[in-house]
């Protein structure tokens, strides 16, 4: 369309009807019941997108100030958009099936954000007027997704993007019926693994989840575009992911979240470390409005692990130039189990005059409680703001906070044990560890143009803080007079980030457009572990007098199950990190992109400075077909954590075939212990990612992505093998620690090579009187090597050949123990007002590999079936019924049994859980 024509068309106050009748019919023809008071113009256009399903772009800025009459009734939402924006500059500028876009009068490059999916933080000029014969901008057709992350400058559909990006809605986030965003991510993104359990201990508390079968602090989560704070707990004591120290994203409330973009591609050089396996990138709802909502379900087998769940959002302008979006969300899950009671044969008591107790008769059998999924409630709340002054400067802000208990019951202590004392717990005792945590965010900044240039300058703030209290247990070591409460300790973690980003597209006479993007930044980091009350790690002398089972024999010291930190585990510190980076995109033409970036960073600890950099590039074959493709190299500095954290946690680990419980002492990397043992300062994971690809649009109404991609990582950061025997015991008592203690520390051990093919297929139809269908389909397979492994120190080597830093077991647990592939299919089916919502997820097989080849397992792949269906009642009340795993599916039985405790019959890892389906209810009322 020449220039000419665009002016006549915005300068006709009826020209909205014109451009909807003249464009192609299925966007404007749809046909919805509308429910959109008078108010802003902002919100009256969400709320169309909304009722009728339809996505509209929108100049943000042009749109401030703006309001709209109310439009009530069954229509179409060409009559609909045209009351809304009947006398206003807004003017219909493309539409396409599903999707309206709109400009307004002398449109300037602006802000754009989407309707239905929150803000895009972009320079845009998509919607700007083109020359006379210059070609008029592209349109997204009915597939496309903007994003923003993966390329600075004007946002991108996910199909023109030059690296793979998912994108997911606030809606589908919902849909899942998931308790969190990390167990929404595992049924909607083929490349994310989320094990039913890490491991023991924190690794309990902690969600974590890996793209790309590698660990979860591989990859960077963002908020709004800025680097999001770790927690303060550590995967310790686990299978999986051992070490890693992730942010965690269940401390952001989900009705805060507009949608999540995943990254998967290496993005060291753009954002910053950590960004290995990719990104997941958090933007928060900006939508005037709201809802509540709550729900509740349970498992289908024996009727447990309940969970409660109350969501709430709320929006509003403020004044003519601001925003506010206010979250709230909290919830309870109670236990569950999957444990049977012991065989008869299994003696809980102590024998009397060599005679069985009676009370072996009348025992509860079902001695564990805790096998399955672990009580937690938590509370949230979120607020993500702006405020648009005079001269084109917006301020904003954006925060969550959240406070979380979790509950960590551990294993049994029967009777008949020498550190359960009967005159304090006769029938036994189970201790309990509870984590509270406190954590929040806060952020704040402003953005604006000068001179050409776009600017964002930012600071933020992330604090997370856990203490443990240990209850129901006992130091056996100080006797009778024990505690059975304890204050184990506390874990404290914060973040200091203050940012500057500048972009700027230049217009090359001939040449396409260059976007030159470049920033600094600053973080401080620090961590401490502070020490618990004395008595909880106490060394005691009680010995066990005669006439007592075990008389003569010294119990264990410390509190049972956890331990407190000792003053010699406490610790506090911090580092500086500074940044630099530049990143350029070339739109050569309409069908080549090339990028580059790179970024420097320096650390003021033991992690050093690096330099890494990453090329990209995009060409369009045809209009339908489009090849992409990477080559990056990355890092990860060393957590904190990992170089200070100290603590004793009881696991179980199956020694000579047989499943021990022991008590493993984490040491710091710097402790006269671990220097004993071999360890040695931690230095930052290297990395290079290749990755090649094709887009495919065959129609309209269908988009396939095929994504390869190869990561190699050197250094990676690994925890040594158990450390246990005489010789480990000599060295632990020569440092002052009990010789009943088993070792381990961090270390960079080994090198690794991720080989796997990722593909998305995205497909809508319109079925007419039969409604809309959205189906997506996504497979990824992944294969990760180990390319190279440190050998044993000297200190190490010195005890004997049967002490590996790095063994069998650890190995297996980084190569083999993830699926070897996952196939997620969904379809989602509206007809009026019900909503029929269906997801079938395939997890590949994987293998637990031991020490020991004979205790070797393998587990066969299994489908998980989730269906949702909802309705629209009136008054704009939705309910919603729904199952995850209908079919009740568990894993494959391991046949290590533990015939003490009664559990183990099931992996912990397994990424479909092990305590079968549930089915759960949900009622929103929007407003």
């Amino acid at each position: 369309m020449s220039l000419k024509s665009n002016l006549l068309l915005w300068a006709s106050p009826v020209a909205a009807f014109v451009a909807l009748a003249a464009a192609p019919a299925a966007a404007q023809d749809t046909v919805a019941n509308f429910d959109i008071a008078a108010q802003p113009m902002q919100g009256a256009l969400n709320a169309l997108s909304a009722q009728s399903g339809v996505r509209l772009l929108y100049p943000y800025d042009r749109v401030s100030g703006l309001t709209s009459p109310a439009v009530r009734g069954r229509m179409a939402t060409r009559s609909a958009l045209g009351q809304i924006i009947a006398g206003s500059p807004l003017r219909v500028a493309m539409a396409q099936k599903d999707l309206i876009a709109l400009s307004a009068s002398a449109p300037p490059a602006a802000l754009i954000r989407t309707a239905s999916a929150g803000p895009i933080y972009a320079a845009a000029t998509a919607m700007a007027v083109q020359d006379e014969g210059a070609g008029a901008p592209a349109a997204p057709t009915a597939l496309d997704e903007l994003v923003v992350t993966g390329a600075r400058g004007a946002p991108r559909t996910v199909t023109d993007s030059p690296t793979p990006i998912d994108v997911l809605s606030a809606a589908d986030l919902e849909k899942t019926g998931r308790a969190g965003a990390f167990q929404a991510l595992q049924t909607l993104v083929p490349s994310f693994n989320l094990p039913a359990r890490a491991g023991g201990g924190t690794s309990t508390v902690i969600s974590t989840g890996g793209l790309r079968g590698l660990n979860p602090d591989q990859t960077l989560v963002l908020v709004n575009g800025k680097r999001r704070h770790k927690t303060s707990l550590i995967n310790s004591v686990s299978s999986l992911y051992n070490g890693s120290v992730p942010a965690d994203l269940d401390h952001i409330p989900v009705p805060a979240i507009g949608r999540i973009e995943v990254l998967r591609d290496g993005a060291a050089a753009q954002y910053g470390s950590d960004a290995i396996a990719g990104v997941i990138n958090i933007i928060l709802r900006e939508t005037e409005g709201g809802f509540v909502s709550g729900s509740f379900g349970q498992n289908f087998d024996r009727s447990d692990g309940a969970l409660w769940q109350f969501q709430a959002n709320y929006g509003s302008r403020i004044g003519e130039q601001g925003f506010l979006n206010l979250s709230l969300a909290s919830k309870s899950q109670e236990l569950s189990n999957r444990a049977i009671p012991v065989a008869p044969t299994v003696q809980l008591y102590p024998r009397i005059n060599g005679q069985p107790d009676p009370r072996e008769l009348t025992a509860d059998r079902l001695v564990t409680k805790n096998s399955g999924v672990l009580p937690q409630e938590s509370i949230s709340f979120g607020y993500n703001g702006g405020y648009d002054l005079e001269g084109g400067v917006q301020l904003y802000s954006f925060g969550t906070f959240s406070r979380r208990l979790s509950d960590l019951p551990f294993t049994f202590r029967s009777p008949n044990n020498v550190n359960t004392l009967p005159q304090i717990y006769p029938e036994g005792f189970r201790p309990n560890l509870v984590i509270r945590e406190r954590d929040f965010e806060v952020a704040l900044g402003a953005r604006g143009e000068l001179s050409g240039w776009s600017w964002d300058v930012s600071s933020t703030y992330g604090y997370n803080r856990a203490r443990e209290n240990t209850s129901n247990t006992l130091n056996a070591s100080l006797g009778p007079t024990s505690p059975t409460v304890f204050y184990v300790g506390q874990l404290k973690s914060t973040e200091w980030v203050n940012s500057l980003d500048v972009t700027r597209p230049f217009d090359l006479e001939g040449a396409g457009q260059l976007q030159v993007s470049f920033g600094a930044q600053h973080r401080r980091e620090t961590y401490s572990v502070g020490a618990g009350e004395p008595l909880s790690y106490a060394a005691g002398t009680y010995v066990i007098p005669a006439g007592q089972p075990f008389a003569g024999q010294r119990p264990q010291t410390g509190a049972q199950a956890t331990p407190g930190f000792q003053p010699s585990d406490a610790s506090k510190s911090h580092r500086n990190n500074f940044a630099g980076y530049v990143e350029l995109g070339w739109e050569a033409s309409d069908r080549l992109f090339l990028g580059a970036a790179a970024r420097y960073e320096d650390y003021s600890d033991s992690a050093g400075d690096t330099l890494v950099g990453k090329l990209n590039a995009r060409f369009e074959l045809t209009d339908w077909l489009a090849v992409r493709g990477a080559v990056s190299t990355g890092f990860r500095a060393p957590g904190l954590a990992q170089q200070n954290y100290a603590a004793s946690s009881s696991q179980f680990r199956l020694v000579n075939g047989v499943l021990d419980l022991l008590q493993i002492k984490t040491l710091p990397v710097g402790s006269p212990e671990a220097i004993a043992l071999g360890a040695e300062p931690l230095k930052p994971e290297e990395s290079t990612n290749y990755s090649v690809g094709l887009t495919l649009e065959p129609m309209s109404n269908l988009a396939i992505t095929v994504d390869a991609y190869r990561i190699e990582v050197d250094k990676r950061i690994a925890i040594t093998s158990t450390l246990t025997g005489t010789a480990v015991s000599n060295i632990l008592i020569a440092n002052g620690l009990p010789g009943s203690l088993s070792a381990q520390y961090y270390t960079n051990a080994i090198d690794t090579r991720t080989d796997g093919v990722d593909v998305v297929a995205t497909y809508r139809a319109d079925l007419g009187d039969w409604g809309s269908l959205r189906a997506t389909a996504g497979y990824n397979w992944n294969d990760t090597d180990i390319t190279g492994i440190i050998p044993n120190p000297p200190e190490l080597s010195a005890l004997g050949p049967t002490f590996v830093l790095f063994d069998r077991l650890s190995q297996g647990y980084l190569t083999r123990a993830f699926p070897k592939d996952k196939i997620a299919l969904s379809a989602t089916w509206t007809w009026n007002d019900l909503t029929l919502n269906g997801r079938a997820t395939r997890f590949g097989k994987y293998f637990i590999q031991q020490n020991a080849v004979a205790n070797d397992r393998a587990y066969g792949a299994e489908w998980i079936v989730d269906l949702e269906v909802s309705y629209k009642l009136p008054h704009r009340v939705t309910v919603a019924v729904g199952a995850n795993n209908l079919f009740n599916n568990y894993p494959d039985a391991n046949g290590i049994f533990n015939a003490t405790t009664g559990a183990g019959q099931y992996p912990g890892t397994s990424p479909i859980g092990f305590t079968g389906g549930s089915y759960y209810g949900r009622i929103q009322w929007e407003f």
